[in-house]
């Protein structure tokens, strides 16, 4: 088993599919067993591994996804280390509310996580179905299906 090398408020390279690369900061991490971590995602694609000072002025209403996370993409390399950010503030990086949509019934719910640990499910409350828009999609992503994500999010 790879041990964790990452804490929050650390940013990261991530390979997009068909080229390029994006960043990820580290908003939440319970670096355990079932690793998930909170990350808020930042475009454009880029050439090559973005530097420390062309991500240090990026904010969370910046990021295109904010998404709940595996850290396999982290502990195998394959996303490289960028450096932590100089002044790491938790305040600034919230964990949201996310959004899920109840396809068979059309309800829409408000999805509350523990704002300490990503992978601790809160409670959920039933919403109107127009509040979706404004939240992040609810779920749990592998590092391979993030690259995907944000390679169609990028293209």
């Amino acid at each position: 088993m790879l041990e964790p090398t990452y804490r929050e408020g650390d940013w990261f390279a991530v390979p997009l599919r068909g080229g390029g690369f994006a960043a990820v900061i580290v908003a939440r991490a319970m670096p355990r067993m079932e690793s998930v971590l909170l990350g808020y995602f930042f475009g454009p694609r880029r050439g090559g591994v973005p530097t420390l000072d062309e991500l240090s002025a990026l904010s969370a209403s910046d990021a295109v996804l904010v998404e709940r996370f595996g850290d396999l993409g982290i502990l195998d390399g394959t996303w490289p280390l960028v450096g932590h950010a100089d002044t790491w503030d938790r305040g600034a990086w919230p964990t949201p509310a996310f959004g899920r949509l109840e396809e068979l019934t059309g309800r829409a719910f408000k999805v509350i996580y523990d704002d300490g640990d990503p992978n601790r499910l809160l409670r959920e409350e039933r919403i109107d179905l127009s509040e979706l828009a404004s939240m992040p999609k609810d779920g749990l992503s592998g590092a391979g299906a993030v690259e995907r994500i944000l390679a169609r999010l990028l293209f």
